[in-house]
C-alpha cells in the first residue's frame, strides 16, 4: 500500500430506533499524518459518526450501514473480539469530560497500566517505561508521585492530557477527538490544541478532530469536513472552507463568524 493511500475512508448511514437516518450517505476521508476537522452544530450528529467508526453504536442502541475501509481493512466486516484489537491500539479515542471519563477510584498510573496490558505484553518496568514516555509526550509530570493521584487530585486541563496520554499509549495511527477542550478555560485550551498539533508532528499521527468551534478548527486542521442535519454537505481544504465555502450552510457559518473570517493559514495543525 503506498504512502498516498487514505489511512480511512467511510461511506455510511446511522439509524437509531424510532430515529431512522441520523446520518445519510455521510462519506469520508482521512489521509495518513492529516488532521480532519468535522464541524457541525450539536446534535448533528458528530459524535455518532465517531462512535460509528469505533463500532460502538451499539452502546447507543444505533447500528450503521455501509463501509468503514480502516489501513485497507473492512472494519464492517471484522468481529467484536477483532473490533477490540483496533480500539485503543490503531484508533485512540479522546472524549470531551475527563474527569467523567476517567476512574474516581483507581490512581492514574493504574489506569495507564490497565491500558497497556489491554494491548501489550511484557513486565513491569516496560510498561513503565511505555507509560512514563506518553506522560512526557504531552507534557505530564513523569515521575512515580503524579502517577499515584487520582482524579479528584488534578484540574480539568491535567485531567484531559492524562485522556490523552492514554489514548496515545500505543501510538495509534488515529485519533479521534470529540469536542476535547469544550470543558477547558482559554489558555488550558490553546494549550491543547498545541499539544494535538505537536503530536501530529512529531509522530505522523491522523487526527479526526470534532468540534463546533470554527475558529478551533481553522487554527488546527488541514482539511474540513461540515456535517449538518446528517449529512456532509462541503469538505475542502480549510483555507478554502473559509475563503470560498460553496454550500449555503458553510456560508452561514463562516458569516455568523466576527470580523474577518479567515484565520491565518499558519495555525498550529498546519506550520
Amino acid at each position: 500500500m503506498s504512502s498516498s493511500d487514505p489511512l480511512l475512508t467511510l461511506s455510511l448511514s446511522v439509524d437509531y430506533p424510532g430515529r431512522p437516518g441520523v446520518i445519510r450517505d455521510a462519506t469520508l476521508r482521512i489521509g495518513r499524518g492529516e488532521i480532519l476537522g468535522l464541524v457541525g452544530q450539536s446534535g448533528s450528529g458528530k459524535s455518532t459518526l465517531a462512535l460509528a467508526i469505533l463500532r460502538l453504536l451499539g452502546i447507543r442502541g444505533g447500528s450503521a450501514r455501509g463501509d468503514i475501509t480502516f489501513r485497507g481493512r473492512p472494519l464492517m466486516r471484522l468481529t467484536e473480539r477483532q473490533m477490540r484489537h483496533v480500539r485503543g491500539r490503531e484508533i485512540g479515542l479522546v472524549l470531551q469530560s475527563p474527569l467523567a471519563s476517567l476512574n474516581p477510584s483507581l490512581r492514574i498510573g493504574t489506569q495507564l497500566h490497565e491500558a497497556w496490558r489491554a494491548h501489550a505484553t511484557g513486565p513491569a518496568d516496560v510498561a513503565r517505561q511505555v507509560i512514563l514516555k506518553s506522560l512526557e509526550s504531552v507534557s505530564l509530570p513523569s515521575e512515580e508521585s503524579f502517577l499515584r493521584n487520582y482524579p479528584r487530585q488534578l484540574s480539568v486541563g491535567l485531567a484531559q492530557r492524562v485522556l490523552i496520554a492514554m489514548a496515545v499509549l500505543h501510538r495509534p495511527a488515529l485519533l479521534i477527538a470529540d469536542e476535547p477542550t469544550s470543558a477547558l478555560d482559554v489558555i488550558t485550551q490553546s494549550e491543547i490544541l498545541a499539544l494535538f498539533a505537536r503530536l501530529n508532528r512529531e509522530l505522523s499521527m491522523a487526527i479526526l478532530y470534532i468540534s463546533h468551534d470554527l475558529l478551533t478548527i481553522a487554527g488546527l486542521c488541514h482539511r474540513v469536513a461540515i456535517l449538518h442535519d446528517g449529512e456532509i454537505v462541503e469538505c475542502n481544504q480549510t483555507e478554502q472552507i473559509f475563503r470560498k465555502p460553496m454550500h449555503p450552510y458553510t456560508r452561514r457559518l463562516i458569516a455568523s463568524l466576527p470580523g474577518n473570517p479567515l484565520v491565518a493559514p499558519d495555525g498550529p495543525g498546519r506550520g
